[in-house]
């Protein structure tokens, strides 16, 4: 049976405050399987018969905006794929940036986007796209950054979007029981 990881947006945010075993029941009124919540900020990983992603998302996105009131992107990724994304740039350039922030998007970044991403550039803050994420690299606490809340959130206006942390994608992806495998 696949296992999908939910990565909510605006869970816990912006006056939008709900607790980890609300969202769990959410998810299983959606008949999911094996569901259980990791942090709370909007993390949820959950098993189904179901192998179309679209209509997945569809229907939680649906679900949650109809419960929450308020409309909630969603972007489902495998453990496989968040082993891929957990390893995207070991071992490289991006290793000497401290903080490591991945942008999780419906569809492989644009062109246009990778260029207003990559135009933002410095000494500081720099960027790379895999599949259907953004990363971002920056020297010192993403906090300190120039971009943070800024620029960065201009570039992506408009766009559907959830960022975390590699060190949470990483947890997320032990949390799966998953090596990423299969």
């Amino acid at each position: 049976m696949p296992q999908y990881v939910a990565l909510l947006r605006g869970i816990n945010v912006g006056g939008h405050r709900i607790k980890m075993d609300r969202l769990r029941v959410l998810f299983e009124e959606m008949a999911f399987r094996d569901v259980s919540t990791f942090i709370a900020s909007g993390n949820v990983i959950f098993s189904t018969d179901s192998v179309d992603r679209v209509g997945l998302r569809d229907a939680i996105e649906r679900h949650l905006e109809r419960e929450l009131g308020y409309d909630v992107a969603t972007f489902l990724r495998t453990p496989a794929e968040l082993a891929e994304i957990a390893e995207e740039g070991e071992g490289t350039e991006w290793d000497s940036y401290e903080s490591h922030y991945v942008t999780f998007l419906h569809e492989p970044a644009s062109e246009s986007l990778q260029s207003a991403l990559n135009d933002l550039g410095s000494e500081t803050d720099a960027f790379h796209f895999a599949d259907r994420e953004a990363h971002w690299h920056t020297r010192g606490k993403v906090s300190d950054s120039p971009l943070f809340g800024g620029e960065l959130t201009r570039v992506f206006r408009g766009l559907p979007t959830t960022m975390r942390n590699m060190n949470t994608v990483r947890r997320l992806l032990s949390k799966t029981g998953s090596s990423g495998a299969g």
